[in-house]
C-alpha cells in the first residue's frame, strides 16, 4: 500500500492493490458517490527497443451484472460505449489506438447508486499487435469522488495472453469492493467470461 504526498499541502492518497493488499473496500454500505474514473494508461511502445514495434492497441472495458440480473459488456468492440444515466451506469470515452493520449483511455461508472450494481470486471484487451503486457507497462487508476485513488498495476505478465481481467469490484450487501485480479487470458472476451462464469452470449464484432 503506498500513499503519495502531492507538493503543495494538498494530501492526495493512492492505494496501490497488491499480491500483499488485494482488496479494498470502495464504498460503505448506504454510501453514494458521485461518478468514478477508470482510467487506463500503458507506453506507447514508440522509445527505446520497442520504437521500431508497432505500436499496441490496448482496449479498456468492463463486463458487468447489475442488482435486477442484467448484464453485458461497455467496450470500443461493437461500439458498446455504454451510457452514464440509464443502464448500464457506466460510460467508456473514445478508443486510444496507440497509448499516445496522454490521458490514455477513461471509463466512468456512476456510483449515484452504488445498490444498482451487483458486480463490475474491469479489463483491458490488446486489439492490435503483439501481445506483450510488460512492453505496455500498463496500469489502471480508479478515482472516486471520495476516499483515495486506487492503482492496479498490470504487473507478472504472462507472454501471448491476449486479455487481463485487471479488478473485480463486487457488492455483496456491505457497500462496494475493490479487489486486485491481473489474471491473464489467453483468449478475448468469451474466454474472460468464462474465467469468471458471467454467463454471457458472444458473437463476433469489430471496431
Amino acid at each position: 500500500m503506498a500513499i503519495d504526498d502531492h507538493p503543495g499541502g494538498v494530501n492526495l492518497s493512492k492505494v496501490t492493490l497488491s499480491k500483499a493488499t488485494p482488496s479494498i473496500n470502495l464504498t460503505k454500505p448506504g454510501e453514494q458517490q458521485g461518478t468514478m474514473r477508470v482510467n487506463l494508461n500503458w507506453s506507447s511502445g514508440s522509445k527505446g527497443f520497442f520504437r521500431r514495434a508497432k505500436p499496441v492497441d490496448l482496449d479498456l472495458g468492463c463486463l458487468y451484472e447489475l442488482s435486477n440480473g442484467a448484464k453485458g459488456v461497455v467496450q470500443a468492440i461493437g461500439h458498446n460505449f455504454g451510457a452514464l444515466d440509464v443502464e448500464p451506469y457506466i460510460k467508456l470515452d473514445g478508443d486510444d489506438r496507440s497509448g499516445s493520449a496522454t490521458g490514455g483511455e477513461n471509463m466512468h461508472i456512476n456510483l449515484a447508486r452504488p445498490e444498482l450494481f451487483r458486480r463490475i470486471l474491469i479489463f483491458a484487451f490488446i486489439y492490435q499487435g503483439v501481445p506483450n503486457w510488460a512492453a505496455a507497462d500498463g496500469v489502471v487508476t480508479l478515482s472516486p469522488t471520495a476516499g483515495p485513488q486506487i492503482e492496479v498495476r498490470l504487473d507478472s505478465p504472462v507472454d501471448g495472453a491476449r486479455s487481463c481481467a485487471i479488478a473485480l469490484l463486487q457488492n455483496q450487501g456491505a457497500g462496494i469492493t475493490v479487489h486486485r485480479e491481473v489474471h491473464y487470458v489467453n483468449g478475448a472476451q468469451r474466454e474472460i467470461d468464462q474465467a469468471y462464469q458471467w454467463g454471457m452470449q458472444w458473437h463476433s464484432a469489430r471496431k
